[in-house]
């Protein structure tokens, strides 16, 4: 059975031809603002962000307005909980953020909105609203799970992508930590990231496109797929997409 996502609905389309599963997650020409949570299971601040996160699950505007993604930094590991979803890699991330924005240090829980510092989370306001305008449509369509094909058709004079990074996401996991400054709680997380994958795009007139190959996932089942087009590294996403590969 193919599925297909366009602005947060979901609805069956026949078989391909060839017989493989299909699911597709396409936008409209309004933009979506990527979430991100730089987080850790080693850090006591961090479950409420965690949590305040995992409410966007409810949201009518969750895939719409808003894809959210979870990374789970490893520098907390030293305190003696190895997060089993953190990665050297998302801590590099962050650290390419803060030079971004001239920071002088990375911190958990932390925020990056349409991949901009967001500090809202600490006093309880709302997320920002989408801009207003038109950038294009990102479509998403991943195939049997091993490859994501992107299609990003551009609208307006608006900046031209470079590059699109796919993230396969993992909902509703829980770890019993043992030790660290969360020993003895039992930790619950949503729309993390269990594996990312960045690729260029090739141009072609106001057509972008990238073939994405995704490798097989061991620490939890994905069951979300989110994915973003930039015009390069650490900078703010021009569209984003995403959706259910499995219903939670």
């Amino acid at each position: 059975m193919a599925l297909v996502v366009a602005g947060g609905l979901l609805a069956a389309i026949p078989h391909s031809a060839t017989g493989a599963e299909l699911v597709t997650f396409e936008t409209t020409d309004s933009p979506a603002m990527l979430v991100e949570l730089f987080t850790s299971e080693g850090c006591s601040s961090c479950p409420p962000a965690d949590a305040w996160l995992s409410r966007l699950k409810s949201s009518p505007e969750l895939w719409k307005s808003y894809v959210p993604v979870a990374y789970h930094v490893d520098y907390w590991n030293r305190l003696g909980w190895t997060d089993r979803f953190s990665s050297p890699e998302f801590t590099a991330r962050q650290h390419r953020y803060a030079a971004v924005w001239q920071g002088n240090s990375v911190y958990t829980p932390e925020v990056a909105v349409n991949g901009r510092e967001w500090r809202g989370l600490f006093d309880g306001q709302p997320l920002p609203t989408p801009a207003g305008g038109v950038v294009g449509k990102l479509k998403v369509t991943l195939r049997d799970r091993t490859r994501a094909e992107i299609v990003f058709s551009s609208s307006g004079p608006g900046p031209k992508p470079s590059r699109v990074e796919v993230a396969l996401l993992g909902m509703n996991l829980e770890s019993d930590v043992k030790r660290g400054e969360n020993g003895g709680r039992k930790l619950r997380h949503d729309f993390v990231v269990l594996q990312l994958v960045t690729a260029k795009l090739s141009a072609d007139g106001n057509r972008y496109t990238a073939s994405v190959p995704l490798a097989d996932v061991t620490t939890a089942e994905p069951t979300a797929l989110a994915a973003w087009v930039t015009t390069g590294d650490a900078r703010p996403p021009i569209q984003a997409a995403g959706g259910w590969i499995k219903i939670p």
